[in-house]
Order: structure tokens, then C-alpha cells, then sequence
């Protein structure tokens, strides 16, 4: 199991207690997800849709690279990985 940094985005460190990076473990993203539910309930249906998928507005990224051009939630992590969850951010002045 890899001991990992997860960084949080602003709208849902209000989950974690304002903490904007906690310490995490899993073998993969999925199992990280799964212990962050179980310490802060509420996490994972932020980021999954009701069918069980990651939401299309959110980037996760390990080591800088998106999770989706990797092995999805079942990317293999390591020992002193960085996580990043991302959300998409859309609008703007035209």
C-alpha cells in the first residue's frame, strides 16, 4: 500500500476540515477515494456520478499526469506519489 499527499481543492476542504493536502494510502486511486469516504463521508459522491463514474468536470492527476491518460481510478500508486484533485473550472467573459 503507497503512503500519498492529496491535495484538495478550496470547495471541498470545507469535507476535510479546511485541510488543503492530507496524507492518504491505497494501491490505487480508487482504494484512496474509498479510505477518503471513510474518513470524510461525502468525498467520493463528489466526484462520482450516481452510475459510479468519475465525473466529467473532474481531473485527478498523480505525479502531474491525468489519471484518464493513465489507468483511470485503477492507476497504480507509489510511495510518495502526489494526488491532485481537480475540478474543471468553465465560464468566462466572451
Amino acid at each position: 500500500m503507497a503512503n500519498v499527499k492529496i491535495r484538495i481543492p478550496t470547495p471541498l476542504q470545507r469535507l476535510t476540515s479546511g485541510e488543503s493536502e492530507i496524507a492518504g494510502d491505497g494501491e490505487t486511486i480508487k482504494d484512496v477515494v474509498d479510505a477518503l469516504e471513510e474518513k470524510f463521508p461525502g468525498f467520493k459522491e463528489r466526484l462520482y456520478d450516481e452510475e459510479g463514474k468519475l465525473r466529467r468536470f473532474i481531473n485527478i492527476y498523480v505525479n502531474e499526469e491525468d489519471i484518464r491518460f493513465l489507468d483511470g481510478e485503477n492507476t497504480k500508486l507509489s510511495d510518495g506519489d502526489d494526488i491532485s484533485v481537480i475540478p474543471a473550472i468553465a465560464g468566462g467573459r466572451d
